[in-house]
């Protein structure tokens, strides 16, 4: 297991939890040959980002490949969503693997000490990078231009109002952190009420491509000495590069850092529904690639990406059925 620093967070968003398991509230029916779940909440994050554009593919298959309905719910992103699936309060939530390490192990000052030890991992989805991108008319050209300005992150509990803060904290860069959804930011850009916004999600980001069909912007990342000291600092980040054919404007590759993404589960879910879920998903993958093109990366060896959280029994089903060298670390207790 990787040795983690400590990263500085915020409060957590919910300081009360439903005292229920994760299957609490699914609908189940005795007509099903396999699983008796019917029904089921999927935690995505905000809309215009692409957690939310993902777990409507999601739903879409599991309604035409195992009969199950899907209500697509918006949160606060990954670290929303860990304390959901440990509450027992969605089904299904998806996760960078910052909240994921922080939330499980409770590292992250934002977890307050609560380990959410009874998340698991299901299935993995594809890479977040980080970038940053202003209106062409700030001047804003690099991630020194931002200092001491204001600057959109990202909602509290997703990824970027996570992590972005505490990047700009780390970099010295005493930015006043904006904290909304992607389409909000966006919808300020636009408006010229914000120059400059951050985010992290699978590229493209929709909400980018309606920006810069109306605005000219200019796109920058994170790179050389300031990405060391990021990465040093938080070490589940990696190194990424976006490349340029990403965006309409962007005419070079674009260095940075990324965080990969994981689908989770509560570990009481029901097992055949997890190994059901995660064989049609992996083998309808041209489904979900429809829905996004991020989940390109949603092979079975990327489940590999995750080396600490545990995955759910109904998950080590399929993929030691499909042969997957599963890393001791991960296997379920």
């Amino acid at each position: 297991m990787k040795r983690f620093g400590k990263v500085i967070g915020f409060s957590a968003l919910m300081t009360t939890m439903l005292a229920m398991t994760a299957c609490g509230e699914v609908e189940e029916t005795t007509n099903s040959d396999e699983s008796s779940i019917s029904t089921v909440t999927i935690g995505t994050a905000s809309q215009g980002g692409t957690y939310y554009i993902y777990g409507g593919g999601l739903a879409s298959l599991l309604e035409s490949d195992l009969d199950v309905t899907s209500n697509v719910e918006v949160t606060g992103g990954p670290v929303h969503n860990m304390q959901l699936v440990q509450g027992g309060e969605i089904d299904i939530g998806m996760i960078t693997m910052g909240p994921g390490y922080e939330g499980y192990t409770g590292t992250g000052e934002w977890a307050e000490g609560q380990e959410l030890t009874d998340v698991r991992i299901a299935f993995p989805m594809y890479t977040t990078p980080f970038h940053w991108w202003a209106l062409e008319s700030s001047e804003v050209e690099d991630i020194s231009d931002i200092e001491g300005q204001q600057v959109g992150v990202g909602p509290a509990g997703g990824t970027s109002g996570t992590y972005l803060p505490m990047i700009h904290d780390l970099l010295d860069l005493n930015t006043n952190n904006v904290q909304a959804g992607a389409s909000d930011m966006t919808s300020q850009q636009m408006d010229g009420q914000l120059d400059i916004i951050g985010f992290a999600a699978g590229i493209p980001i929709s909400a980018v491509t309606e920006v810069e069909t109306q605005e000219d912007i200019t796109f920058f990342g994170l790179d050389g000495e300031r990405r060391d000291q990021v990465i040093e600092e938080l070490p589940f980040f990696d190194e990424f590069t976006i490349p340029a054919d990403t965006y309409e404007t962007l005419d070079e590759d674009l260095e940075t850092i990324a965080l990969f993404n994981f689908g989770i589960v509560h570990k009481d879910m029901d097992e055949e529904f997890v190994y059901d879920l995660v064989k049609h998903y992996h083998e309808n993958q041209d489904q979900m690639i429809t829905t996004h093109s991020a989940a390109e990366e949603a092979v079975p060896e990327a489940i590999k990406n995750n080396q600490d959280i545990p995955l759910h029994p109904g998950a080590i089903k399929y993929y030691e059925e499909i042969d997957i060298d599963l890393p001791e670390e991960v296997l379920s207790e």
